[in-house]
C-alpha cells in the first residue's frame, strides 16, 4: 500500500459507520512520548533525529500489529503527497511542513498513525469514524504499552509523561471528537456552544485541528490539559458529559428547523444540492459548505436521492491534494476549482 492508493478512497474516519456518526464524525486519542536520553526535538541535532527515526521505524515495524503498516519517510515524500497526509488527518501540518528526518507508520485501514519527530519524539494516533472512545482507549494503550516495553520514556514520577509542549505533560493524552454542527450554525446558536467548550477548559477548532477555520460546519472538541487527571477521567468527560451535551443541542436546533423552519432548511438543501449539480467552479470552502448543507438533509430525510457514504467521501475527495491526485497533475486555483465542480458534479450524476 502507498499514499496513491490512499488518495483513491475516503478514510476511515467518514466512513459514516459508527455510532452517532449524524453528528459525531470521528473520534481520536493521540498520545505524545519521548524517548528518554535523546532531547526534545527543538534541541536536537539531525543526526539525533535521524538515530530517533531509525530506532523507532524499526520498533514499530517489528511489533507485529494485526493491521499491517506502511512506513512513509516524510523528509523524502513530496509536498503534494504530504499534503495528502494532512488532509486524511494522518499526519499534522507541523510534520508536514517540519525539516529534518521524520516519518510516519499507517495501518491498512488508516485507523492507526504512529508519528515520528513531530513535535515529540513519537505521536501515536487512533481514528474512528462516529464515537468510539472507549474502542480507541483500548487499542492505542495497547499500542503504547507494547511501545513501552520496548523503549525507555521520558518520565517523572511527580509529573508523568514528559513532552515538549508543557500542556502535554501527565499522561500525554489528547482526546479530539470531530463533530458536524451545521443546525447550531444556521441558527446562530455556535457562539454560545464554543464559549460553554471553553469554559470547560476545551479546544474548539477547525476541520484541521489549530489554526484553522470551521469549514463545512465541522468543529473539533478536544481537552486542553492533561496534568492532574487520568486518562480515563478525560475520556469519561467527553463520553458522558462534554460530546452528549453538544449531541444534545445539535439535535434540538435540528428539530427546530425542522418545526419552525422547514421551507428554510429545504431551501438551503436543495439549493446546495442545485448548485453542486450544475457548478462549473468550486472552491475548497464552497464545497464543504454546500456538502454541509446536504449532509444535514441525508440525516434529515429531506433529500433521498444520494448516499451518505458518497457524500462523506466528497468532503475529503474534493480536498485540494486529493483532487490533484485524482487528476494526476499539478493544478493552480482556478483549474482546482473547475476540476472540484466537474468532479463533483459527476459524482452526483449532474450534467456533464
Amino acid at each position: 500500500m502507498n499514499i496513491d492508493d490512499l488518495a483513491k478512497r475516503a478514510g476511515e474516519w467518514l466512513s459514516g459507520t459508527g455510532p452517532m456518526s449524524d453528528i459525531v464524525i470521528s473520534s481520536r486519542i493521540r498520545l505524545a512520548r519521548n524517548v528518554a536520553g535523546f532531547p526534545f526535538l527543538g534541541k536536537a541535532t539531525e543526526g539525533q533525529r535521524a538515530e530517533l527515526q531509525r530506532m523507532l521505524r524499526e520498533h514499530i515495524e517489528q511489533l507485529g500489529l494485526p493491521d499491517p503498516t506502511f512506513y512513509v519517510d516524510i523528509e523524502d515524500t513530496g509536498e503534494l503527497d504530504r499534503r495528502v497526509l494532512v488532509e486524511r488527518h494522518l499526519i499534522s501540518r507541523q510534520q508536514a511542513e517540519g525539516v529534518g528526518s521524520r516519518g510516519v507508520a499507517i495501518s491498512s485501514r488508516e485507523t492507526l498513525a504512529l508519528m515520528v519527530n513531530e513535535e515529540d519524539h513519537l505521536r501515536i494516533q487512533d481514528l474512528r469514524s462516529g464515537l468510539q472512545l472507549d474502542e480507541l482507549w483500548q487499542e492505542i494503550s495497547r499500542v503504547d504499552d507494547m511501545l513501552g516495553s520496548r523503549l525507555d520514556y521520558a518520565f517523572h514520577n511527580r509529573y508523568g509523561y514528559l513532552t515538549a509542549c508543557p500542556t502535554n505533560v501527565g499522561t500525554g493524552i489528547r482526546v479530539s471528537v470531530m463533530l458536524h454542527l451545521p443546525a447550531l450554525r444556521m441558527t446562530g446558536e455556535m457562539e454560545r456552544v464554543i464559549r460553554a467548550a471553553r469554559d470547560m477548559r476545551l479546544a474548539i477548532r477547525g476541520l484541521y485541528g489549530e489554526g484553522t477555520e470551521a469549514t463545512g460546519d465541522f468543529y473539533q472538541v478536544s481537552n486542553q490539559t492533561t496534568l492532574g487527571r487520568s486518562e480515563e477521567e478525560i475520556i469519561d468527560d467527553f463520553k458522558h458529559i462534554v460530546i452528549p451535551k453538544i449531541i444534545d443541542y445539535e439535535k434540538q436546533a435540528r428539530q427546530l428547523l425542522t418545526q419552525e423552519k422547514a421551507v428554510i432548511l429545504d431551501d438551503k438543501i436543495w439549493r446546495a444540492y442545485g448548485l453542486l449539480s450544475t457548478a462549473r467552479a468550486l472552491s475548497t470552502d464552497e464545497a464543504l459548505a454546500l456538502l454541509s448543507h446536504l449532509r444535514m438533509g441525508i440525516h434529515l430525510g429531506r433529500i433521498d436521492r444520494l448516499g451518505m457514504d458518497m457524500v462523506n467521501e466528497l468532503f475529503v475527495l474534493t480536498q485540494p491534494a486529493h483532487l490533484q491526485k485524482l487528476r494526476g497533475a499539478d493544478l493552480d486555483g482556478e483549474a482546482r476549482s473547475a476540476a472540484r465542480a466537474e468532479y463533483v458534479r459527476r459524482r452526483l450524476g449532474g450534467e456533464n
